[in-house]
């Protein structure tokens, strides 16, 4: 269980754009540390989770709650650099690892409610601090909307844009230059992800739900989302002016996207810091923090950043 997940599909070309924009993570575990691996019924249907230092977690506590990418992964590189004191909970969701799939679970929203079953069942009371990466970005948030009283902070891990509007998506890619947008990108990785033969077959599944709903409009369940509740802290990483690589390159020829990368990049990170500055402007012990030259694995990269910044938010409700 939670073992790493390697997503090589186009002979490995689509590996770079994986990373880029959904953030299947790919790279060894590292053992956490008062960790339990074990698995629950919640609505018929078994869902695998893995605690670490519950029982250390003080009456009134924050809990860590991590939401992986797009396919599944890990957060085992961060865990040991957390205090003792600080507990959390990692789960594998709808078909991915040891999770058995749930053809009832179309919708983002869905997602969100299937979690928030899993800690009702397993009796993991809120203060609940969320931390998702890339893809979990969007889930974390929608949590936050459907249970504002139950979140206490929230850290985006280079979060995917669920922001950007149709209108900026074309703006950008005219402006770069480019022939494919970032919401058609993301659309085609969605296709091949849910069709390659070398993807887990929880990656299939993860793919090919969030083709569903994206196909019905980019993001369409967000937005209508009330703002962010004031009392949140919000921790936002994001890398930017990332490095343009050869196999980023050799995709683009092979697929004809067209695309004038380090233009488009510019026009598509400028947004994004735009859509996540707004999100947390109003909200207290809240912060924005900028990377440049990083990749998307952030946390696999400095996991030390990571845990200090966890660690920040987590501090800054026990202040309160």
């Amino acid at each position: 269980m939670f073992t790493s997940i390697y997503l090589l599909y186009m002979k490995e070309l689509f590996k770079a754009m994986l990373l880029l924009f959904l953030g299947t993570a790919f790279t060894k575990a590292v053992s956490a540390q008062s960790n339990t691996s074990q698995s629950v019924m919640v609505e018929g249907k078994k869902m695998a989770y893995k605690t670490s230092n519950l029982a250390n977690r003080k009456a009134g506590e924050p809990i860590l709650v991590f939401e992986a990418g797009l396919g599944g992964g890990t957060f085992d590189p961060i865990l040991p650099l957390l205090p003792n004191h600080i507990a959390s909970i990692q789960y594998e969701r709808s078909g991915i690892g040891s999770s058995e799939p749930d053809s009832r679970i179309v919708t983002d929203s869905q997602v969100v409610a299937r979690l928030h079953g899993l800690l009702q069942t397993e009796a993991i009371h809120p203060p609940y601090l969320l931390v998702g990466h890339s893809m979990g970005g969007p889930y974390i948030r929608l949590f936050a909307a459907q249970y504002p009283d139950e979140v206490c902070g929230l850290v985006f891990s280079d979060p995917t844009d669920f922001m950007l509007t149709e209108q900026e998506d074309e703006h950008a890619k005219v402006v770069s230059q480019s022939k494919t947008s970032y919401q058609q990108i993301t659309k085609i990785i969605m296709e091949q992800m849910s069709k390659n033969k070398n993807s887990s077959a929880g990656a299939h599944i993860d793919a090919a739900r969030a083709l569903t709903s994206i196909s019905k409009g980019y993001f369409h369940e967000y937005r209508t989302l009330p703002p962010l509740k004031k009392e949140i802290a919000a921790t936002v990483i994001i890398s930017y002016n990332k490095n343009i690589e050869l196999p980023d390159e050799e995709l683009d020829r092979k697929l004809n996207l067209g695309i004038n990368f380090k233009a488009w990049w510019k026009e598509y990170d400028e947004l994004r810091i735009q859509h996540y500055a707004a999100l947390l402007k109003d909200n207290d012990h809240s912060m924005l923090v900028l990377l440049p030259k990083y990749s998307h694995g952030i946390y696999y990269q400095n996991p030390q950043l990571v845990a200090k910044l966890i660690q920040d938010n987590f501090n800054s409700y026990k202040k309160e």
